[in-house]
């Protein structure tokens, strides 16, 4: 079983910088594609980016392209989300996911770190 878990939300202006972080225990971290996914209020939730397990693929929404950069240290277990350029529109509660190799669906989440965005 794996345990993730977010920080690093918090209130910040338009333009500011935010990096969550997701600390991950159990399981075998560095075999699973890590993906950030937020849900804004009264909307679904909605990818915004994911990294293979190696760290050498990315992929992001294109909401985000340009200003937010997902990374991976396997050795502290832990994925982080770099956003920059923040706008009020990415406000909402970050969620950091695991699937592993042998599974098209990530099967492990966290409880989620909120972030606003202040205009």
């Amino acid at each position: 079983q794996v345990q993730l878990v977010e920080s690093g939300g918090g209130l910040v202006q338009a333009g500011g910088s935010l990096r969550l972080s997701c600390a991950a225990s159990g399981g075998t971290f560095s075999t699973y594609r890590m993906g950030w996914f937020r849900q804004a209020p009264g909307k679904e939730r909605e990818f915004v980016a994911n990294i293979t397990w190696t760290g050498g693929i990315t992929n992001y929404a294109d909401s985000v392209k340009g200003r937010f950069t997902i990374s991976r240290d396997n050795a502290k277990k832990t994925v982080y989300l770099q956003m920059n350029s923040l706008k009020p529109e990415d406000t909402g509660v970050y969620y950091c996911a695991a699937r592993p190799l042998t599974r098209l669906t990530y099967e492990y989440w966290g409880q989620g770190t909120q972030v606003t965005v202040s205009s």
